[in-house]
């Protein structure tokens, strides 16, 4: 479906991720507007709505007042000041999500002309398994894996064998 290389590397593992976990019959909430990847799981059979692009930090109704079995948010915690509060905001039971991990050489993203456009976080693996675990969340299996970009320099060079991202299924525990 989507070649290795940049930049659908990231959606491939993604998609095969929750093809492991979520069957194709549970109702899927996908945390932030419809996007390319909740397009892509929607094209191979997923049924997934996706929030409205409310501020989560504020309004977490989407969160408290569904009926869906599944939580998805791909590259959203990071973007939140307070991830804490939405996760513990999770009604549903299970948790597909995928979040950036600190680079040494790297600062976190920022962007100048869009307030809500900027990491806040950007986790060290072990802060977002405290993280889940603090907010009532089981890990059954993690990932992590790299993001190569197409550009050239030692930072790009470094991405190829760095790993960049940490995907994580877990269930709720209480």
């Amino acid at each position: 479906m989507y070649s290795k290389n940049f930049p659908f590397k990231r959606y491939q593992i993604t998609t095969d991720f929750i093809k492991k976990h979520i069957d194709k019959n549970e109702l899927i909430l996908d945390l932030g507007i419809e996007n390319p990847l909740s397009k892509t799981l929607k094209n191979i059979g997923y049924n997934i709505i996706n929030t409205n692009g409310e501020d989560l930090d504020i309004d977490q109704s989407a969160l408290k007042e569904t009926n869906t079995t599944v939580v998805t948010a791909f590259q959203i915690f990071e973007h939140l000041l307070n991830p804490f509060q939405v996760l513990k905001s999770i009604r549903a039971n299970k948790l597909v999500c995928s979040v950036p991990l600190s680079l040494w050489f790297a600062k976190s993203y920022r962007n100048s002309h869009d307030k809500r456009d900027n990491h806040f976080h950007e986790f060290e693996d072990w802060q977002f398994r405290l993280l889940l675990e603090k907010t009532g969340w089981k890990i059954i299996e993690e990932k992590k894996f790299t993001n190569p970009v197409k550009k050239i320099g030692l930072r790009p060079f470094l991405r190829l064998f760095t790993n960049r991202y940490l995907i994580i299924y877990a269930e709720k525990i209480n």
